[in-house]
């Protein structure tokens, strides 16, 4: 009997157009055993949360680059709870201000990275989550 493969949606939410750290994480899950969706750039709270129901996903991994995170991370995980999906763990990746950690841990946030996260440790946080 085969393990269950974690199911991972990388998303970017918001205008922010740089995408080349949420590529490289998807790589870095990927590579680790980890099925995994990208969902390009500009998406809504609502394409990811829809995204994430379409797929089936154990976890979902917000880039946010804009500075936009306090603003979009509630609504997404507004929008996962609506779907029925509060087993979905939700990571932030990105320029996030240290005074707003406690917030987003608060609303549920699994886990927050920042510029130079070693992808060994969002490889390990993730697994850790979707585990339970």
């Amino acid at each position: 009997m085969t393990e269950k493969k974690i199911r991972v949606l990388v998303a970017k939410p918001g205008l922010d157009g740089h995408d080349r750290g949420a590529k490289v994480v998807a790589r870095a899950l990927r590579d680790a055993g980890m099925e995994v969706i990208y969902t390009g750039l500009r998406q809504t709270p609502e394409m990811i949360a829809e995204a994430a129901l379409q797929e089936d996903v154990d976890v979902v991994g917000l880039s946010i680059l804009s500075g936009a995170h306090m603003a979009l991370t509630p609504r997404v995980m507004e929008l996962l709870k609506a779907n029925g999906q509060t087993h979905v763990r939700v990571f932030i990746g990105g320029i996030i201000p240290d005074e707003d950690l406690d917030r987003l841990k608060e609303m549920g946030v699994a886990g927050v990275f920042g510029p130079g996260a070693s992808t060994e440790d969002i490889i390990r946080d993730v697994r850790m989550a979707a585990a339970g």
